[in-house]
């Protein structure tokens, strides 16, 4: 059964990866969270889309050139119109606190296309260990020098390729890197390339459809998971399909 993952949390409600999208994803009962990993200045890991804070907080700058102290003074809902409330921008400690009693899975996508981040993907993996999180976790990035790296910290953590592009035998690439899962924009699939996903034994976990016919689609072909903004219509389609098959 295709799992519904909610992507930067129920975002399509609530203002993206804050603890409020995240609280409410795991109360729309969603099966997992989907969150963007970036370094500080000083180090620490924290929760937000783009490499400047520019487009959600009410601040301008690179998340690398400030200190958790600095990005925390932000308020993350302020490039939301919906009135949420003042926002923090999280760290993923902290996610992975409120995730732990929780039972839900989490796609944590490494944000490292753009600056490097060293030392990111050793921090996220220690953390993941300390909430007992590590079979609950896939990791995923655009960039697969950094899904490498991953998988020389932890040999068994789950990773996927996240792709906007066309990708000739897809499989194939996945298993010449070691890698468990492709994540693909869901406009570049079709019949053939989930297919071969499938009998390859291979992850497939598109984002982020959000429209019932594209949904509906994905969830019909048995597809891993749909990364999708609204967690509650992709659930009611599940159910839907589900009742229809039984």
């Amino acid at each position: 059964m295709t799992k519904i993952i909610c992507h930067r949390g129920d975002s399509g409600r609530y203002p993206e990866n804050t603890m409020l999208a995240f609280q409410k994803a795991a109360q729309c009962g969603a099966d997992g969270i989907e969150t963007d990993v970036h370094l500080t200045k000083d180090g620490e890991v924290v929760l937000i889309h783009d490499e400047r804070v520019d487009r959600t907080t009410d601040g301008t700058g690179f998340v690398k050139d400030m200190t958790l102290l600095q990005l925390q003074k932000l308020n993350a809902a302020s490039g939301d119109q919906r009135q949420t409330g003042i926002q923090r921008i999280p760290t993923l400690e902290e996610f992975f606190a409120f995730l732990e009693p929780t039972g839900m899975s989490a796609n944590v996508e490494l944000k490292t296309g753009l600056f490097e981040y060293p030392g990111l993907e050793e921090k996220v993996w220690n953390l993941a260990e300390r909430y007992h999180l590590q079979k609950r976790i896939i990791f995923s990035s655009f960039h697969g020098e950094s899904l490498l790296r991953m998988k020389r910290v932890a040999p068994n953590a789950p990773c996927g390729l996240l792709t906007n592009g066309k990708l000739e035998n897809p499989g194939q690439i996945l298993e010449e890197l070691g890698l468990q899962a492709l994540h693909p924009w869901y406009l570049r699939l079709n019949g053939t390339i989930i297919d071969q996903i499938q009998k390859k034994g291979l992850e497939l976990n598109p984002y982020t459809p959000n429209m019932v016919l594209s949904l509906g689609w994905l969830i019909s072909k048995n597809v891993t998971s749909v990364i999708t903004n609204y967690p509650e219509r992709a659930m009611a389609l599940r159910r839907m399909i589900q009742n229809k098959k039984d």
